[in-house]
């Protein structure tokens, strides 16, 4: 599991290149894609589905990559697209389509189905934490908005 978490790393790390990422956010960056691999390889050696490994997965990167985005002041994109790569179903891409050309068309569509339900855990682990983050710093700034108008109301009223 070692070697294969480095190797999501260094994938990662030459993605984040390819991306135009600079400095200490690349190897920020690196790190999130050994976390998503490192993760994703647990859940699953441990009896989840692949669908539910990547979705939990999917979890761990988006927090990941808000927290770094707000310690580094860098857009959250710059971590979790670089990040996510070594989740993506490429090679069940190529074998769905593989299934496709070949004539296999039974096959081709079970695969399509597991190809598209493990890109969409990714995606769907991305928009809970961006949603639930965004709900926090809402329902947060409203506080203080309350509290603040409470305040001078309570000023004014002296």
């Amino acid at each position: 599991m070692f070697i294969e978490t480095l190797a999501a790393a260094v994938g990662t790390l030459a993605i984040a290149i390819i991306f135009n990422i600079r400095g200490k956010n690349l190897i920020i960056a690196s790190i999130g894609g050994a976390l998503g691999w490192l993760s994703y390889k647990f859940f699953l050696g441990h009896g989840l589905t692949k669908v539910t490994s990547m979705f939990i997965s999917s979890l761990i990167i988006s927090v990941y990559s808000e927290t770094c985005a707000r310690v580094y002041k860098a857009p959250v994109t710059t971590f979790i697209i670089s990040a996510l790569i070594p989740l993506v179903p490429g090679g069940a891409m190529y074998y769905t389509m593989y299934e496709a050309v070949d004539g296999n068309a039974s096959t081709a569509l079970y695969m399509t189905m597991d190809t598209l339900a493990c890109a969409g855990s990714l995606a769907f682990g991305i928009i809970v934490v961006s949603t639930l983050l965004k709900i926090f710093f809402s329902a947060k700034k409203l506080i203080r908005a309350t509290k603040l108008k409470k305040l001078l109301m309570d000023f004014k009223n002296k």
